[in-house]
């Protein structure tokens, strides 16, 4: 069974997926650090992210793994472990060029599609998991909360990290990349026509999880 989780940037995807995953006994797939990988090397590289050809070819170079035998499952990047370095506000804001790519999408979509395969049951969130990546899964959820929200929540998951950080700016970033993957050519930000739509500006991360968990039950019960 393959359960996505799509939504833009701040409305808990992650957190979700991941003890939904937990809860059910699932693998979790983060297709985000994907991309903030390759936005990672991109930064080691130096790499002029407004230039699409040069960050498709550290895309080209750039094998990104995960090892499953971790909780959640850590993220190679070249035979390092990256997973560390990934949501700093440097690594996120390169992801945003990196997403837009046409190239780079073709090829995480076709990794992530092999891992659907090779992964039994799969908890996956992102973007475009239940609209290009995986079209069939069985359970599709979309995400969503007003930026405000999604703003405040980055702010202080990047400042309980040790990061100074301006609240008005992530917010800027967080309205700058909505932009930009609703309005890119391949894999946007879309609502999947059969999803189930979650607003979780005023409920709890739990209540959502909670949810999700009790639907899937719901069905394989059914179904037995």
């Amino acid at each position: 069974m393959i359960i996505t989780i799509d939504g833009p940037a701040g409305t808990g995807k992650s957190s979700v997926a991941l003890e939904v995953a937990r809860l059910l006994g699932f693998d979790f797939l983060d297709t985000g650090a994907m991309y903030r990988a390759i936005g990672l090397q991109a930064l080691r590289r130096q790499t002029d992210l407004d230039d699409k050809r040069a960050l498709a070819f550290v895309a080209v170079h750039s094998r990104i793994l995960f090892d499953w035998s971790k909780q959640p499952p850590a993220v190679m990047l070249n035979g390092e472990t990256v997973t560390h370095l990934l949501r700093s506000s440097e690594a996120t804001r390169a992801a945003s060029y990196v997403a837009v790519v046409p190239a780079i999408r073709e090829m995480l979509v076709r990794q992530q599609q092999m891992i659907g395969r090779e992964r039994t049951n799969l908890v996956t969130e992102g973007r475009d998991q239940g609209t290009v990546v995986f079209p069939q899964a069985e359970f599709k959820y979309y995400l969503d909360a007003k930026p405000e929200e999604r703003a405040r929540r980055r702010t202080a998951q990047l400042r309980a990290r040790g990061e100074i950080v301006d609240s008005n700016e992530i917010f800027n970033q967080i309205v700058s990349r909505d932009k930009r993957d609703r309005e890119r050519d391949v894999g946007p930000l879309s609502i999947p026509k059969d999803a189930r739509i979650i607003d979780t500006t005023t409920i709890s991360q739990h209540e959502v999880i909670r949810r999700m968990v009790d639907e899937v039950q719901a069905r394989v019960g059914a179904a037995r």
